[in-house]
């Protein structure tokens, strides 16, 4: 008989997910084009209230799918300079994407977690989209897997 691997959700795995959207610059972004898979890399930083966000051009492929099918993944968490990669932490986020307002507060924000978007910011083709959690996925490391749910994530 299978032992289910996944753990308890406990106060550790809470602050470990946390830290990890917190922390993150970049994700791998999962979205539906034309009913296939499509993985992509994107910036990510967080809104005022602690959700990933991340700026998006008109001009992407990723783009064009979100306003057809705003369910999507993120991936955040990078490996770490020694050891086996799957064995750092990382958190896999089912998603809803709403393109929100590009505000005055959103875009410093922003700027501060990713101030090369400096260039490109205020363009017109470009758009904050907020990745609002449905659930969540916390790989922390060899034999830490939780799942969590918005709640968890304290959004």
């Amino acid at each position: 008989m299978a032992t289910n691997p996944i753990r308890p959700t406990d106060d550790e795995a809470r602050v470990l997910a946390r830290d990890l959207i917190n922390g993150a610059h970049f994700g791998s972004f999962g979205v539906l084009c034309d009913g296939n898979p499509m993985v992509t890399r994107i910036a990510v930083a967080t809104d005022a209230d602690g959700c990933p966000i991340t700026l998006v051009s008109d001009l992407s492929l990723h783009t064009r799918c979100l306003r057809t099918h705003p369910t999507a993944s993120l991936l955040l968490g990078e490996p770490g300079p020694r050891g086996d990669p799957l064995t750092h932490p990382r958190l896999t986020l089912a998603v809803n994407a709403t393109f929100v307002e590009k505000t005055p507060n959103r875009m410093a924000r922003y700027l501060a977690h990713q101030p090369k978007a400096k260039l490109y910011i205020e363009f017109a083709d470009f758009h904050f989209v907020r990745l609002t959690p449905i659930d969540a996925h916390l790989n922390g490391g060899f034999g830490k897997a939780f799942r969590l749910t918005r709640t968890d994530l304290q959004l």
